[in-house]
């Protein structure tokens, strides 16, 4: 079995993330869960007006095949682990892609980056990297 690098608690680290200006937490706290198929991923965190928000758990299947995405009718997410410290995923509804990205976690597993670039819900473009520091 491949080491598991992802499991556990990580703490937003804004000091060190490069936020869209339309997407700017000031705390937040990223839960993987390890599970048969990938991982069950949870988010939270405190927007930067202060309100609180919690973000629909994602099950991550590693499998590389198109899975339905919860609450949005006609899109499908994709996500793969080329290797050990990375997961990418991707979302789209049939040809337009909604969003993409990737979490590394880097050599000494104290750290992960997450790089994600798409559609928010209002209809604008975004891109934000956002580190998180292991708990």
């Amino acid at each position: 079995m491949t080491q598991d690098f992802f499991s556990g608690t990580w703490k937003l680290n804004p000091a060190k993330s490069a936020f869209d200006p339309n997407h700017r937490p000031t705390e937040g706290v990223l839960r993987f869960e390890r599970n048969p198929e990938g991982y069950l991923m949870t988010a939270e965190g405190v927007k930067e007006n202060g309100e609180r928000c919690v973000e629909r758990p994602q099950t991550l299947i590693l499998d590389g095949q198109e899975r339905p995405i919860p609450d949005v009718p006609g899109a499908v997410a994709v996500a793969i682990a080329p290797d050990p410290r990375t997961i990418r995923v991707s979302g789209r509804m049939g040809e337009t892609t909604l969003g993409e990205g990737s979490y590394v976690v880097s050599p000494d597993g104290t750290t992960l980056s997450a790089t994600m670039a798409g559609t928010d819900a209002q209809q604008r473009r975004f891109q934000t990297t956002t580190v998180w520091d292991k708990l």
